[in-house]
């Protein structure tokens, strides 16, 4: 696939994005994992880590219905012009434990959701390690607020340190699959790892 070819698909998925009036393209990827593997069911109460701009809270937010609840946390607060009902947004700074009691309120939860990324450097290294580190920080969430059975969709920066973190991650699930979505794009190290049916919460 030629450069050109890449943008025009990074171009077409952002403006689906901004005609269905969701702030990123990053909606198009959990919706495929969704159609996939279908992540969401009425009634569910999901953790979205890292939720600005705001897509996949939006997209889980219709996914769950009236009946479910959504607690989107992050530094920053979505970008959309106006969050359903089900939507609670606090701001929090997820590589601390200070907004987890507040967290606590709404859940457990039945699926947690983390497309954390790291402000990338340039070099490689350094975007690997801090991927690393906001997965771990995701980690630490989804064992206080699971549910048992409960599924942990994540992103990370390719890695060998990456790979032994999700092989001691997938000790305490069903199944771990990895993904690379069609919106993803080519040249980005991010691959997307969904953990199925927690064992037994850790936490």
């Amino acid at each position: 696939m030629t450069i050109k070819d890449r943008k025009r698909i990074d171009d077409f998925y952002s403006q689906k994005a901004r005609k269905e009036k969701y702030p990123a393209r990053s909606v198009w990827k959990l919706e495929e994992f969704d159609e996939k593997y279908r992540l969401f069911k009425p009634g569910m109460r999901v953790l979205d880590l890292g939720c600005a701009p705001g897509s996949w809270t939006l997209y889980a937010a219709k996914a769950v219905g009236p009946g479910g609840l959504v607690l989107g946390l992050d530094l920053n607060p979505p970008q959309a012009a106006g969050l359903p009902k089900n939507v609670i947004f606090k701001k929090v700074d997820l590589l601390l434990a200070e907004g987890l009691e507040p967290a606590q309120e709404y859940g457990p939860f039945q699926i947690i959701l983390s497309d954390l990324a790291p402000k990338t450097s340039g070099r490689k290294e350094i975007d690997q390690a801090k991927s690393l580190e906001l997965c771990a920080a995701a980690w630490q969430w989804a064992q206080a607020l699971s549910v048992k059975g409960a599924d942990f969709l994540l992103k990370i920066f390719q890695s060998p340190e990456g790979d032994e973190f999700l092989k001691s991650l997938n000790l305490f699930y069903e199944k771990q699959i990895r993904l690379k979505p069609k919106a993803s794009r080519k040249a980005s190290q991010e691959i997307f790892v969904l953990n199925r049916g927690l064992l037994n919460n850790p936490g």
